[in-house]
């Protein structure tokens, strides 16, 4: 499947200022993402960003960026402006992907690409999680699913609630017992895009603090596609970036 990915990138951090502008071995944070995108067969990749100094730096490497709007309240309205300056078809695929994460799997990129259709606006991706401290950590946004893999619900909290295994244990998960952890990783079809900044906010979301309960409280369907394995962690703090910059020694 077709695909373009659209990575968000803004300079202020408040825990690691400059982040897409920090070198990797030469070459910024935001520019080895978008090498990730590359190798994921993307037909194009276009860093959405509201500085400056990051679209030189995406231009010095041959990466395309596109200015935005400063005042977006999020990412996904950051890269439906970009889609909608590149003019892009209704049925286009548009992955949002990170600026903070030089270590995606690239099979993950195409992989919820390839989830949306004619029935399905919105895709994203899960894994299995397999520590108990990881399924009660509100930090860890979960999801459940239905038959066909569409989600039902997201939430900080541990679903499903293993009632009976939970009341004797809570320091190990049950066997058989596998909770998704949800990655953060989004595929739209433009039309769907386009009309998702005017969607109502919903109640959900304000409680949860997980803005793609939006899409679910007004009734469109997410696909949901499954990894076996955790993706390598994005970087967040200084100490992230340490760990990243091994990687690439």
């Amino acid at each position: 499947m077709s695909f373009v990915v659209i990575i968000p990138a803004r300079l202020a951090s408040t825990r690691l200022p400059n982040k897409p502008l920090a070198d990797l071995k030469g070459k910024p944070m935001i520019v080895r993402v978008a090498e990730r995108a590359r190798l994921a067969g993307a037909a194009r990749i276009i860093v959405a960003t509201d500085h400056e100094s990051i679209r030189a730096a995406c231009a010095a490497h041959g990466i395309e960026a596109c200015m935005t709007r400063a005042d977006h309240p999020s990412g996904t309205d950051r890269i439906a402006e970009v889609a909608r300056a590149l003019d892009l078809a209704p049925d286009a695929v548009v992955v949002n992907l990170q600026g903070d994460e030089p270590l995606i799997d690239p099979a993950l990129l195409a992989a919820c690409a390839g989830r949306i259709g004619a029935d399905v606006p919105m895709a994203t991706c899960a894994h299995p999680i397999e520590d108990a401290a990881e399924a009660f950590n509100p930090n860890v946004v979960k999801v459940v699913l239905d038959k066909a893999g569409r989600a039902l619900y997201f939430s900080r909290a541990t679903i499903p609630w293993a009632r009976d295994a939970f009341a004797a244990n809570r320091d190990a998960l049950p066997s058989g017992y596998a909770p998704l952890r949800h990655i953060g990783l989004y595929a739209y079809r433009n039309d769907f895009l386009q009309a998702y900044p005017g969607l109502e906010q919903s109640p959900l979301e304000s409680i949860e603090a997980l803005e793609q309960l939006r899409v679910l409280w007004h009734g469109h369907p997410i696909a949901v596609h499954v990894t076996d394995a955790a993706p390598a962690p994005g970087v967040d703090t200084p100490e992230d970036l340490e760990r990243v910059r091994r990687h690439f020694d």
